[in-house]
């Protein structure tokens, strides 16, 4: 639910024009179009059923933290991008933290589980806020910027820790992906799951008999420079 709550947070963002200054505009513009529709899935590396696939995905898993008891779906995001589930935001106890992998990791479908669950106690309401901008900013920014193909790029922001995952075309654009959220007022951290992947998104591509997604020389990985890059999983 992390795209839902992003444009409902930068819908909250707009009554504080103390925070945002003269960049209201252009954020409530961002955020609303990622969190857009069909058309916004289909710019995307993963197509409109690869969308759909990883909102079902992440469907299952918050309820099966809904199943598993208080404290799971309260207090973490859970962010899916063709398969790979990342798991973010804060728990009281590291059994808490430990049982949330165990949890999402027996959903049907997850094929990568990257744990960036932290231990402490629950943030304000301010610090959310923060988090909100944060993630509409970096939206935004990668919209504007003609490099950045932005609809590969799903973005969670956790106490200042900007969590991207997805995929690049280029490792010049994976680098400048990273350098524009290091740049964001108030990012402490950046922590990237993007993968590279060369040539148009799936949903642009003509059928063909070529490798499927995944196949092996249909998938490369690539460190991000001057950002935290953990391609086979959290801590």
């Amino acid at each position: 639910m992390s795209r839902l709550n992003s444009m409902l947070c930068v819908i909250c963002i707009v009554a504080l024009p103390t925070m945002l200054g003269g960049c209201a505009g252009v954020l409530v513009v961002g955020g609303l179009a990622a969190a857009g529709g069909g058309g916004y899935a289909a710019a995307q590396e993963r197509g409109v059923g690869g969308a759909v696939g990883d909102f079902e995905i992440q469907t299952d898993v918050e309820r099966a933290f809904v199943d598993a008891g208080p404290g799971l779906q309260e207090g973490i995001t859970t962010t899916v991008y063709q398969g790979r589930v990342m798991l973010t935001g804060r728990v009281a106890t590291p059994d808490m933290k430990a049982r949330a992998v165990q949890v999402a990791g027996r959903v049907p479908g997850v094929k990568a589980l990257y744990d960036e669950t932290e231990i402490a106690t629950p943030g304000s309401t301010l610090d959310a806020t923060k988090d909100a901008w944060i993630t509409a900013r970096l939206r935004s920014e990668m919209m504007l910027d003609p490099d950045v193909r932005s609809g590969n790029y799903t973005i969670d922001t956790s106490n200042g820790s900007v969590y991207l995952i997805g995929v690049a075309r280029t490792p010049a654009e994976l680098e400048l992906a990273t350098r524009i959220a290091r740049y964001i007022p108030g990012v402490k951290r950046v922590v990237s799951y993007v993968e590279l992947r060369s040539g148009a998104p799936i949903a642009e591509r003509p059928l063909t008999r070529g490798p499927a997604p995944g196949a092996p020389g249909a998938f490369r990985q690539h460190p991000t420079a001057h950002a935290e890059h953990r391609p086979n999983g959290g801590h």
